[in-house]
């Protein structure tokens, strides 16, 4: 099996640079300038070898040159932008054209700074250093996030498109809502538009999204974000998504009332309200096997009836972990 780029390169000692130029004499200038200031420098010599090394190695920053043949260098940032897995990475653009128009382009395609040629090594490098930064302190924050368990997304307001998410988000959607798309999945971008109906402000105390499968439930909160490029409302929107699994409180059922594992997950839907024939979809197995747990659960427990087996549970478990919710 082959070792994904992103997981070889040095992270931990050096920061990586795509370089992206047609030219091998600009190729040469800033390779070396970058190596010798400690980057890890990657080069790529036209669109397409840019974007397939870009989302191999997801560099910490793109130097794109403007214009090269075959796909430029606005339909290569456009694309990277497109992209949840490199929709995060700062794109500064290498350029001999100066109109106007030109550099607005370049911005527009999601570029967050430009330089002009011929390149002055220096220049990039203050420019890169600017950028990396703020870039740097994003992703710690993201990664301290997933740390404690917060997975965090990025969407665009105006498609739901992926913008940026992290490892444990990726997972997350994935366990959730099946295989990974460009843009969140339906029910997500459903939810998003009704806390913000018209497209502007979001209500102040969003309602949470809960997704729930089996045991685990995923639940999703609504963060304001800075809008469009002039401040308007509608631009990114964060998603801090945290699962919670009730395998600790299904545990704790089994060891306080004497119960097998199975005898444990069935009182655990009794309490949550399910009937019979519910609590067997969801464990697999026919209604009446199941009736045949709870005929065990209640003897065990000393009572007869379902609400009083899941009020003596309720009561057990609001104990040991106060935070669950039936």
């Amino acid at each position: 099996m082959n070792t994904p780029l992103d997981q070889t390169l040095d992270r931990a000692n050096s920061e990586v640079v795509l370089i992206v130029d047609d030219v091998p004499d600009n190729l040469s200038v800033l390779h070396d300038a970058l190596d010798e200031s400690g980057y890890t420098v990657l080069v790529a010599t036209d669109g397409e070898a840019a974007l397939k090394r870009a989302a191999q190695a997801l560099p910490d920053v793109v130097l794109l040159d403007a214009m090269m043949p075959g796909m430029d260098g606005f339909e290569v940032a456009r694309r990277l932008k497109a992209a949840a897995a490199t929709a995060h990475i700062p794109i500064i653009f290498m350029t001999g054209l100066t109109e106007t128009e030109h550099l607005v382009a370049a911005l527009e395609a999601g570029g967050v700074d430009y330089v002009t040629k011929p390149i002055k090594p220096k220049e990039v490098l203050a420019r890169m250093h600017v950028h990396l930064a703020g870039a740097r302190e994003k992703r710690q924050a993201r990664n301290a996030l997933d740390a404690f368990g917060y997975a965090t997304i990025t969407v665009r307001a105006s498609d739901g498109r992926l913008m940026w998410q992290t490892p444990l988000a990726r997972e997350l959607l994935e366990s959730y809502f099946g295989a990974a798309t460009a843009n969140v999945p339906e029910v997500v971008r459903d939810w998003m538009l009704r806390q913000s109906p018209q497209g502007s402000d979001l209500l102040a105390d969003p309602p949470r999204l809960a997704v729930e499968r089996g045991a685990r439930r995923l639940t999703l909160r609504l963060h304001p974000q800075a809008g469009g490029a002039d401040g308007e409302p509608g631009g990114d929107w964060l998603i801090v998504m945290r699962e919670v699994s009730d395998a600790a409180v299904i545990e704790a059922m089994s060891l306080c009332f004497k119960l097998t594992a199975r005898e444990a997950e069935v009182l655990y839907w009794v309490v949550k309200g399910k009937i019979n024939r519910d609590i067997g979809d969801i464990l697999g197995t026919s209604p009446m096997t199941v009736k045949k747990h709870l005929e065990r659960v209640f003897a065990k427990l000393g009572v007869e009836t379902r609400t009083s087996a899941a009020a003596m549970a309720m009561n057990r478990i609001r104990q040991l972990h106060p935070q669950f919710e039936a």
